[in-house]
């Protein structure tokens, strides 16, 4: 047995993800993948099945055997090492019922301890990256954003609730007008998806944050993770970033406009380096349009405000400190909404 390590338990496809330490003292990280059990004959699901399914479909955001594919694929390698990304070392072992990947244990600066220079070349090298175009491969996820949050059990009645908007971590914490903001939002969800995917189309990690982001100490991203990835819209992966890091408390929500206008300008020109005919307006679009993805989490918070104790990214926090963080960067995500209806 190996030491665990963090992933999302909930995800049918994960089994375990463990680093494991040879004899010889060398070390790898072995990654579980498993197959959707085939269903039973005339078997029904009276729940249907649940928002982190595995599916045997190479469309679907949550098809089993993506990573396998991306780490086996030497052209998307290539393409990743000529814009400062990178993969990591991986082989593939397939069993009847999924596969191991058995991956390089990359050693360098977490994303979790970026500095703003890191933030920026990162978002830089991405958008060398995803001036390539779409990701035309069978394997490639298609219509990610839409399934994936409208698969979200989200307890929307919280919304109209008085009660759950009176708790003192709420009133008390979360900058006034997110109510009537966060209600716009919810509002514009289907317009704010049909946007994005109007926008220009292109290779996306669909799950770029910064704890699937690793800087060797020569310079490239290794990047983690590539279970989702597949078609999106330009700007789409960078809208995810930004406020994730707050989210989770890896970069203080009062300093996100500033990483938000670093990581966008480098972006941008990172797509123009790599030969995009870039529309800045499509670009920024496609970044304040992402907030619809976390139209589900303000829910939620409400609904996890009485709890006794407060997690992020799998560790206790104070819910003060939590609450008024996720507060701001909530805030900001209706002026992403905001600004996007206005573009639109």
């Amino acid at each position: 047995m190996g030491e665990t390590l963090r992933h999302n338990p909930l995800n049918e496809v994960t089994g375990t993800v463990e680093r494991v330490v040879g004899g010889d003292g060398s070390r790898a990280v072995h990654k579980v993948l498993r197959a959707p059990a085939p269903a039973a004959a005339g078997a029904v699901d009276a729940d249907g099945p649940g928002p982190w399914a595995a599916s045997a479909d190479p469309r679907h955001w949550n098809y089993w055997r993506r990573e396998v594919e991306v780490y086996r694929n030497e052209g998307l390698r290539d393409d990743l090492r000529r814009c400062g990304l990178d993969l990591a070392a991986c082989t593939v072992e397939e069993r009847a019922d999924g596969a191991v990947l058995r991956m390089e244990d990359v050693e360098g600066t977490p994303g979790t301890a970026f500095t703003l220079d890191d933030h920026v070349a990162l978002a830089a090298a991405v958008g060398r990256w995803q001036a390539g175009g779409p990701l035309r491969a069978p394997w490639a996820s298609s219509g990610f954003l839409r399934a994936y949050s409208l698969s979200r059990p989200v307890p929307w009645h919280l919304l109209d609730d008085d009660a759950a908007w009176a708790h003192p971590l709420v009133a008390d914490l979360w900058p006034p007008g997110l109510r009537a903001g966060w209600a716009r939002l919810v509002a514009h969800r289907s317009l704010l998806l049909d946007v994005m995917e109007r926008l220009p189309r292109t290779r996306c990690h669909l799950d770029l944050w910064v704890a699937n982001a690793i800087r060797r100490p020569g310079g490239p991203f290794v990047l983690l993770d590539w279970a989702f990835t597949g078609d999106g819209a330009v700007g789409e992966d960078l809208g995810n970033y930004l406020p994730d890091a707050v989210f989770d408390l890896f970069w203080p929500a009062e300093r996100l406009p500033e990483l938000e206008e670093r990581c966008f300008a480098a972006h941008l020109d990172g797509l123009v380096d790599g030969g995009w005919a870039a529309d800045a307006r499509d670009v920024r679009l496609g970044v304040v349009a992402a907030s619809v993805k976390y139209a589900w989490l303000l829910p939620l918070l409400l609904a996890r405000a009485p709890d006794a104790e407060h997690r992020t990214y799998h560790r206790v926090v104070g819910p003060e400190h939590l609450y008024r963080e996720r507060g701001l960067a909530l805030a900001r995500l209706v002026s992403w909404c905001d600004e996007a209806l206005a573009l639109v």
